[in-house]
């Protein structure tokens, strides 16, 4: 079948990767059922009734990336913020960022700043979950020295969640607009997914 190319072991079809470009809407449905099936390791392969599965190195699908790096950095949750962290002993912000998206097959730079020009430019009314807000904490209004993950969007800006590491709390999980602090202190957000091909 063109765009599906299936892989067999002793006679047994065992997998198929998808060109996204050409059956998406079937990715949709599996990878819908991916998500129900709550797999503790984000990096598990997919199997459905079908016995088909899927590739962890498929790539054009944006939203399969942002989950991975999103389960990837969840599992930083409770760690202490350390300034220049990049390990489960202690992460900063941007730390965090880079190692969650390493896992996802992104290279991003290890500071902030240089994240905040990586990618697309990206609406807060447009973000979806993945792509990372940017926040100037301290002195300087223009200087960007925060960030954090988009984790979940609503219908309102309310409604938005980010993880991120929090100098007091370590690595957490919240509403980005919860607190007045973070609202005044962001200022853009950045799609570093590229769009589909």
């Amino acid at each position: 079948m063109k765009g599906i190319e299936f892989i067999q072991e002793n006679g047994k079809t065992v997998k198929a990767v998808i060109d996204l470009r050409i059956h998406k809407a079937l990715f949709d449905e599996i990878f819908n059922r991916y998500q129900s099936q709550s797999l503790p390791n984000p990096n598990s392969t997919v199997h459905t009734n079908s016995d088909v599965h899927i590739a962890d190195n498929v790539s054009g699908n944006n939203n399969v990336i942002a989950q991975k790096a999103i389960a990837a950095a969840r599992t930083y949750l409770g760690t202490k913020h350390v300034q220049g962290g990049v390990s489960r002993n202690g992460l900063d912000c941007s730390g965090l960022t880079h190692l969650s998206f390493k896992e996802a097959g992104i290279d991003l730079s290890r500071d902030s700043r240089s994240q905040s020009v990586t990618g697309m430019d990206i609406s807060i009314d447009n973000v979806e979950e993945g792509d990372l807000v940017f926040f100037a904490t301290g002195t300087d209004p223009n200087r960007i020295s925060h960030v954090g993950i988009i984790t979940k969007k609503g219908k309102r800006k309310e409604d938005l969640e980010f993880i991120h590491t929090s100098t007091s709390r370590g690595v957490v999980e919240e509403q980005l607009f919860k607190f007045e602090y973070w609202q005044k202190a962001y200022r853009h957000a950045r799609r570093v997914i590229s769009p589909l091909a």
